[in-house]
């Protein structure tokens, strides 16, 4: 799907357009996350619009001819996606239109109209919300952002990767959150590109397994449903590409339940002042609870991915 030099291309296509985010030692804290390691967390949920999305988005927007996006953008999303493609629209001047289950955080509405951006609220998870979106493309001729399965939104996700390596060059373990697979497979490639003895952890919700039940057995697999309340994370299908990354690039995936990672957007909220959506916890949340054995010593990246009010209100 991609390599190491779509992600540098993605890296130099954007950079006057993102931002660089910091990476922040996770410590001094009344209560630790990790004991006998170092962990410095990736704080994407600085990004602009709120999440590591908008990398994705914006170089499939620099890629795409002007053309191309004359009638529009759609896009379906559980909502991060979905800002940072409404942002693309509007660097692009072009109408956009988004298609959102109906457990999307209203704090997510509400900024993707502030970018200007017709919101359509359908179905009860991505997967019933991408179909009407798809179904507005064929009516419309619109340009279509998929969130994950498209190797230029992937490439753009990849330069995560990248900047981990500049700042943490030592880095052991690197801890990411799956929803559709995209950020992880573009990270994956980026680290195991540059840095293959790095072990790469993906983390999804107990209630939406994709990727851990298509490892398993061994093919693409679409689950018969999803039990999180994390729309961000409820993805009943991956892509065949995607899956084919991460089952070469990443070592492991963990699962977190939805409330371990209301804990842990509670607990980044107390110790940090970070307002966290819960997919922005759940690397942290599979630390925090167990989930992924550490060894002392070891140097570790965890993405705090989505910014949300999750954390602020507990």
């Amino acid at each position: 799907m991609i390599d190491i030099e779509d992600i540098r291309a993605a890296a130099a296509r954007i950079d006057r357009h993102v931002r660089h985010t910091p990476m922040v030692e996770a410590s001094h804290f009344k209560a630790p996350a990790i004991k006998g390691s170092d962990l410095l967390l990736k704080l994407e949920l600085l990004q602009v619009t709120g999440s590591f999305k908008a990398r994705g988005a914006t170089n499939k927007l620099m890629a795409t001819p002007e053309e191309t996006l004359t009638k529009g953008i759609v896009a379906a999303s559980g909502g991060n996606h979905g800002l940072a493609t409404a942002r693309a629209g509007y660097l692009a001047g072009v109408p956009t239109t988004i298609f959102l289950p109906e457990n999307v955080s209203p704090s997510k509405v509400t900024k993707l109209q502030a970018w200007n951006a017709e919101t359509v609220i359908t179905g009860s998870v991505w997967d019933e919300a991408n179909a009407a979106a798809l179904k507005r493309v064929e009516e419309t001729g619109a340009a279509y952002f998929h969130p994950f399965a498209d190797p230029l939104i992937v490439a753009g996700q990849g330069t995560t990767g990248l900047e981990i390596l500049e700042q943490m060059p030592d880095v052991d373990t690197v801890i990411i959150a799956i929803g559709g697979g995209g950020l992880i497979a573009g990270t994956a490639t980026a680290l195991k590109s540059l840095a293959p003895s790095v072990r790469v952890v993906g983390v999804e919700a107990v209630g939406a397994p994709t990727l851990k039940n298509s490892l398993e057995a061994g093919g693409v697999v679409t689950l018969d449903r999803i039990t999180t309340s994390v729309p961000t994370l409820a993805c009943s299908r991956t892509d065949e590409g995607i899956y084919e990354i991460v089952r070469d690039r990443v070592d492991e995936i963990v699962l977190v339940d939805d409330d371990q990672m209301r804990d842990t957007a509670a607990w980044l909220w107390f110790e940090m002042g970070l307002s966290a959506d819960l997919s922005g916890a759940a690397a942290l949340a599979a630390l925090r609870h167990g989930a992924i054995t550490i060894p002392p010593g070891s140097r570790v990246c965890a993405l705090v991915c989505g910014a949300g009010p999750e954390g602020a209100q507990g």
